[in-house]
């Protein structure tokens, strides 16, 4: 095994290397044989000498297994997989929530999850209903005069945004230099911005935590093509000046672009139109129930004001009568419309639109407004009872997460990674650890509106005491951690650069 592995592993003590249930699980190329196999095969034909040349002559490096030992290998796997039906996932920024069961059920539904794309449009009118339906709501809980439902994934949504942002820019004759972004947006947004061909400006952020107006003034100019600003921010707080940024931002000839990832937390209190906002992606997979996580589907639909509305991609459904149309052309889009393009294959991630709809009809907007009002009042909760025992770098209270930074832990000899690793020891998930960046050591905590208070309350609880444990001068309980689980703690930063993938391979 290799070095790192065998210096990370956990201590053993037993024959199997089992700690009581949790099965010391080799991976499925150490396990497996070169000879074993579960399904019995026909002996191979005579391969027609015009052929032979293709006949394998060497090992093809799959391992072979029975087929009870490729269930249980996967079983065990998917058992220490971490999630939201597990525990509490107090991970902020993402909106880890729970999703209710129905939603899966609905996305299963016969006739609708067994689509294929390649269907003539006249047999899926099932299918673009649910899109047209969906993107009324959007439009309805937004203000927004337009939306593109078919980008894939939030980051997606931002390149549809900035996309027509560029297409309007250049309708007016100039497609400009520059993107603003506050130091308190996304991560993705400047990689957006500079994938669009734009140079990327930052925006400080003040004490507060929030846009620096007298910066974004100073750096407002002819070459600005817009300003791309995240709200709730990654602080957790609400941009309290977002109308002005929006009048400044107009009044240069730019565009204001919003990140809506953090929608949750404002979905039913507030109308983004109402903002000056012109585009806006939602991550369906956040804010309208689908399991997040774990690399799979997003949807990141993005909704525009009147002003970018006819540069939104194609494809997009339209109603005539009872019947639904997919416009694919320019041609068929009208006279008006100037589609920029398109952003995909098809027509987006459609289990996720099903899971979506289900969810909003399912709660509806009052459903839905109180959802945002849980989350908030969940993570001041957190807030209120921590920011004592941690330490707060703003004050006042936060949107849908609570942002602590590492002032708490000084002269310890304890980081906030050493906080996150004794975490998972107590059996939770760490929370974003070291992000946003402005925030030194930043712990960044979101409950969302699905969590009761005796979930907050035991979690609270186990911050407090961790925290105690922290300052009484026990360093190396933390530096230990992880102590309870299949493998200690990884040389993180090696196993990204230098990944053992096989029990053969040997670390340089």
């Amino acid at each position: 095994m290799n070095e790192i592995h065998v210096a990370a592993s956990a201590p053993v003590g037993t024959v199997t290397g089992n700690r009581g249930l949790i099965v010391e699980e080799p991976l499925i190329f150490e396990q497996g044989t070169d000879t074993g196999s579960g399904v019995d095969l026909p002996e191979p034909f005579d391969v027609p000498d015009r052929l032979g040349d293709f006949r394998r002559t060497g090992p093809i490096g799959l391992p072979g297994l029975a087929e009870p030992q490729v269930v249980r290998h996967y079983t065990r796997l998917s058992q220490k997989n971490y999630s939201i039906d597990a525990g509490f996932y107090p991970l902020g920024s993402c909106t880890m929530k729970y999703n209710p069961r129905l939603n899966e059920k609905i996305a299963r539904t016969p006739g609708l999850g067994d689509l294929h794309p390649f269907q003539p449009v006249s047999t899926a009118q099932g299918a673009l209903a649910v899109i047209h339906t969906l993107a009324g709501w959007l439009m309805e809980l937004t203000g927004m005069a337009g939306v593109a439902m078919s980008p894939a994934a939030g980051a997606h949504g931002e390149l549809c945004g900035v996309m027509a942002i560029r297409a309007a820019q250049e309708a007016k004759g100039n497609p400009r230099k520059v993107i603003l972004v506050p130091e308190s947006a996304h991560g993705t947004n400047p990689a957006t911005a500079a994938l669009c061909g734009y140079s990327v400006v930052a925006i400080p952020a003040t004490a507060e935590g929030r846009v620096d107006i007298a910066a974004l003034k100073a750096k407002l100019n002819d070459d600005v093509a817009g300003i791309m600003l995240t709200n709730p921010n990654t602080c957790g707080l609400f941009e309290r000046d977002v109308r002005e940024i929006a009048e400044l931002v107009h009044g240069a000839g730019a565009f204001f672009y919003m990140d809506g990832a953090n929608f949750n937390a404002i979905i039913g209190r507030v109308k983004v139109a109402d903002l000056g906002v012109d585009a806006m992606h939602i991550n369906l997979h956040k804010t309208f129930s689908t399991p997040h996580g774990g690399g799979g589907p997003g949807a990141g639909p993005t909704v525009f004001s009147e002003a970018l509305a006819k540069f939104a991609p194609l494809p997009f459904v339209k109603k005539s009568g009872e019947t639904f149309e997919l416009v694919e052309t320019r041609a068929q889009a009208g006279a008006d419309a100037q589609p920029f393009g398109r952003m995909k294959g098809f027509h987006g991630q459609f289990g996720v639109m099903l899971r979506a709809l289900s969810y909003a009809m399912a709660l509806g907007k009052d459903g839905l407004k109180q959802a945002s009002g849980d989350a908030v009042l969940n993570a001041n909760y957190i807030l209120a009872r921590l920011k004592d025992t941690l330490s707060a770098p703003f004050e006042g209270p936060c949107m849908h997460e609570a942002l602590f930074d590492d002032g708490f832990l000084k002269d310890t000899g304890v980081t906030t990674l050493d906080m996150a690793k004794a975490l998972i020891d107590e059996g939770y998930h760490p929370m974003t650890m070291y992000f946003p960046l402005v925030v030194h050591g930043a712990l960044l905590i979101e409950p969302t509106e699905t969590e009761s208070k005796q979930t907050l309350d035991l979690f609270i609880e186990t911050m407090q005491a961790l925290a105690a444990k922290a300052k009484s001068g026990d360093s190396e309980f933390f530096h230990a951690a992880p102590r309870l689980t299949p493998r200690r703690r990884l040389d993180e930063t090696l196993a990204a650069r230098k990944p053992v993938l096989r029990w053969s391979q040997k670390a340089d």
